[in-house]
């Protein structure tokens, strides 16, 4: 319903209106002005009046239209309220002084709630349903954690002792002749005369690195990603080194891994089981090599096939399935070394006979220096190591080849 003041704002401007209505009448289609009985005056002046009258007009209408939002919005609000305390009207009038209800309130005390297989209506109409699609999705807070991928893990540097050095290079003196002329002797008899000599011998220090290009954004607004790259980088190069501790063929800037060392020993499996040719290997280096093995390096595929071995009546060697089993052959430690080449052990003295020699190690640097990396707002975070490996005797290793 509307309110007095609309209703007498509606009514000046029905009569504006139709006072103005009247005007144009009076002119008829010509418009002419001398026609116009109900305005005083020449032509100038009730063109000017009729100008008056529509500028009054429109400012009535300003008035009306303003007046009509208001009481709307007001009428809106009142639906609201009596929609959400009493919708369709369908509840009792609470009496004077008694408090006031909801319709869920009443709703829930009349028990209706707990018959099952009824329904109940209520007259709203509800144009779209609010889901996390169509309405507000819900907030998720990613965890810290990071799944790193996945890839070899460090399998061999910790066998090797590492020392530090300030050189370019590992020199040290190898033994390559040794006659032993000791032997019982007369009174007065001539010494037997031995011999010896020795050879200088080196390792090179060689440089692992890597770099990655990160852009200023990602390291200003993501506080955790310094240290992540600070644990990723250092890794690849330990990887590396892990393999070519292994695998470097010498030709620089290789290192010269243990399976290219001049000098190891080879023990084929042939038509042996695959223990047996360890064990003749074992004994190589123990009575060629004159060492101790300290360690036995497989594939994890061809340490499988020794696991699994059974006897003719199905019985597994080193124990039932139910059991762990033993990481050890012969009595040695069992390393599962993947960067091994597969169809290939290695046994060997690594604790006495091989050293690597650290020049430098990790260094994590960054700069915006590289190429057009400042102009382009990234980084260049680059990782390196500087070392030196040796195997100072290699007949203390043996590979046993074609399992």
């Amino acid at each position: 319903m509307a309110s007095p003041k609309l209703k007498e704002l509606q009514e000046k401007l029905d009569a504006k209106r139709k006072a103005l209505a009247q005007v144009f009448e009076e002119a008829g289609p010509d418009l002419d002005m001398d026609q116009v009985k109900s305005l005083d005056g020449d032509s100038h002046a009730k063109v000017e009046a009729i100008r008056q009258m529509n500028a009054e007009l429109d400012d009535l209408a300003k008035q009306v239209e303003e007046l009509w939002e208001i009481e709307k919005a007001a009428s809106d609000v009142e639906k609201v309220g009596r929609l959400l305390d009493d919708p369709a009207g369908r509840l009792p009038t609470a009496a004077a002084g008694a408090e006031q209800k909801s319709f869920g309130d009443l709703f829930i005390e009349s028990g209706a709630h707990k018959a099952k297989g009824k329904t109940f209506e209520v007259d709203i109409d509800v144009k779209t349903l609010m889901t996390t699609t169509a309405g507000w999705a819900p907030e998720v807070i990613r965890t810290d954690r990071v799944v790193d991928y996945a890839t070899r893990p460090i399998q061999v540097i910790d066998l090797i002792p590492s020392v530090p050095t300030g050189q370019s290079a590992v020199a040290y003196m190898e033994e390559t002749t040794f006659t032993n002329a000791a032997a019982e002797t007369a009174e007065a008899g001539t010494y037997p005369e031995a011999a010896l000599a020795l050879t200088e011998k080196s390792s090179p220090v060689r440089k692992i690195s890597v770099f990655l290009p990160v852009t200023d954004e990602q390291l200003e607004d993501e506080p955790r990603v310094r240290a992540y790259i600070n644990n990723r980088l250092p890794f690849m190069l330990r990887q590396r080194l892990d393999s070519q501790i292994l695998n470097g063929d010498g030709i620089a800037p290789n290192l010269t891994g243990i399976l290219n060392t001049s000098g190891i020993q080879t023990q084929a499996k042939g038509a042996d089981p695959t223990p047996d040719a360890v064990h003749k290997a074992m004994t190589l280096v123990r009575t060629t090599g004159w060492a101790q093995v300290t360690a036995a390096l497989f594939n994890s595929a061809d340490w499988e096939e020794i696991r699994l071995l059974r006897t003719a009546d199905g019985i597994y060697i080193w124990g039932s399935p139910s059991e762990s089993g033993p990481m050890r052959i012969w009595g040695v430690p069992v390393i599962l070394a993947d960067a091994l080449p597969a169809g290939t052990g290695l046994v060997g003295d690594f604790a006495n006979f091989t050293e690597l020699a650290i020049r430098r190690g990790v260094e994590v640097k960054v700069s915006d220096s590289h190429g057009t990396y400042f102009v382009e707002g990234k980084q260049a975070i680059r990782a390196d190591i500087r070392v030196a490996f040796t195997v100072y005797r290699p007949a203390a290793f043996a590979t046993v080849t074609g399992i």
